[in-house]
Parts: structure tokens; C-alpha cells; sequence
């Protein structure tokens, strides 16, 4: 006797030649539009982004329509491509600890790019020094060079926000031209530029900082610097002296 609860099996219906088909082309349509799909990310992926708008330097900007007309008067040119101005700024750190750990650097190059914008490269030693442990080719430290838009903005904020910074600033020297109107700056404290995460930072380094100017001479490239608004020490001093020479 079988048991009430075995079903019996009904058979089942073939389906009709139409349904099979039109499954099929259901199917085939469905994959057609997913490579379809495919096929324009890949293009969308692969085609060149419209460049993003640049946003002109605000320090460029016044330079082009402020400093300019005042250093031809200042320095007596006629012809306005002939007045100084920057060229390109280097960024050069320099660790003694990297020759015994190379993972310094790696810190190192991150901070270096927070501050300017632009990634880094390393430096290596060019000869090898057995007193100072040092071989040939081995990274000692990082550099950047920054030009246009990209130099006047970091020299904007280096000198209206990160110099202000340094504790008991009292300007910086105005002896440091090389005698063709290039100026060097060296920091002891990194960490002024408001860039960097102080909680992430191991501990401060020193960098330098060279200003390459097209000035011809050591006078031209320090009345361009001071028209840019860099703080030479006793600036402020020698501007007040001025008024009162003239009234006595």
C-alpha cells in the first residue's frame, strides 16, 4: 500500500518552441547590454579627464600688478621683462638617519609633499666618504622644485604663515644671496607650516629652502624679495628711520 505522503510525480510539460526562444533572446539581449556597460566604463576609464581650472597664485597675481610697475621705478628699468622675479623654489631636507634606517626617508618624503604640493624626490650621495659611513648612490635625503603656480602659492604661505611662526622671529638675514641674486634659507624647525599633523610627526627636522630669482645682482634680488614681503631683520627698523630723515 503506498504511503499517503509519496506524491506522485506529474510530468512535466514541454515547453513550447516560442518560450525556449524568446528565454534565449532575453538572455542574449541581457548579456549584449552588460558588455555594453562594460564597454563604456572601459572607454569613460580610459579617455583623458578634462584638465581641472586652474586658480591663478594670489602672490603672482600682485606681483604682475603691483611689484612690477614699482621695481621699474625702484630700479630705473624701461623694459618690463627685464624686472627680476622668482624662477623656481628648491626644498631640500638632508637626514644623517637615514644612513642607518632608508624608512626615515619614507616619513620624510610624506612631509615634504604635505608642505609643497608636489611629490618629492631623493637625493643620493654622489661619492662615497668612509669617515662619514657614507657609500656611493645611497639615499641620504629628499628635495622638491616647485615653479609657477606652484612656487608663487608656497611662497605666499612662507612668508605670510610659516615664518611668522617661528618662535621669537625677529626676521630672517639678508646676507645669505649667493652674489647672482639667489637666496638660501635655512629652518630648523619644519614643523612651522601649518600643513602637517604634529600628532604624526616623529620628531622635527631641519630643511632648506633656495629662492631662484632672474635678478642680476644681490641688490636686485633683496629689493625683489622685499617687494614680495620676505621679513629681512631690521626692515621694520630702517623703514621707520626713513620718515624721520626726511622730516629733520
Amino acid at each position: 500500500m503506498a504511503d499517503k505522503n509519496d506524491k506522485t510525480e506529474r510530468p512535466q510539460k514541454p515547453k513550447s518552441p516560442d518560450a525556449a526562444a524568446k528565454g534565449q533572446a532575453l538572455k542574449a539581449q541581457a548579456a549584449r547590454e552588460k558588455a555594453e556597460r562594460a564597454a563604456k566604463a572601459a572607454a569613460a576609464a580610459a579617455a583623458p579627464r578634462a584638465p581641472e581650472p586652474k586658480i591663478p597664485a594670489r602672490m603672482r597675481l600682485r606681483y604682475e600688478s603691483e611689484i612690477v610697475p614699482a621695481l621699474m621705478r625702484e630700479l630705473k628699468i624701461e623694459n618690463k621683462m627685464r624686472v627680476p622675479r622668482l624662477s623656481k623654489i628648491t626644498i631640500n631636507m638632508a637626514l644623517n638617519e637615514a644612513r642607518d634606517n632608508v624608512k626615515v626617508l619614507d616619513l620624510a618624503v610624506e612631509e615634504i609633499a604635505q608642505i609643497s604640493g608636489q611629490k618629492p624626490v631623493l637625493t643620493r650621495a654622489r661619492k662615497a666618504i668612509s669617515n662619514f659611513k657614507l657609500r656611493q648612490g645611497m639615499p641620504i635625503g629628499t628635495m622638491v622644485t616647485l615653479r609657477r603656480e606652484r612656487m608663487w602659492e608656497f611662497f605666499d604661505r612662507l612668508v605670510n604663515v610659516a615664518l611668522p611662526r617661528v618662535r621669537d622671529f625677529r626676521g630672517i638675514s639678508d646676507k645669505a644671496f649667493d652674489g647672482r641674486g639667489n637666496y638660501s634659507l635655512g629652518l630648523r624647525e619644519h614643523t612651522i607650516f601649518p600643513e602637517l599633523n604634529l600628532d604624526e610627526v616623529d620628531r622635527v627636522k631641519g630643511l632648506t629652502i633656495s629662492i631662484t630669482t632672474t635678478a642680476r645682482s644681490d641688490f636686485e634680488g633683496l629689493t625683489l624679495l622685499k617687494a614680495l614681503g620676505m621679513p629681512f631683520r631690521g626692515q621694520s627698523e630702517r623703514e621707520g628711520q626713513q620718515p624721520q630723515a626726511a622730516q629733520a
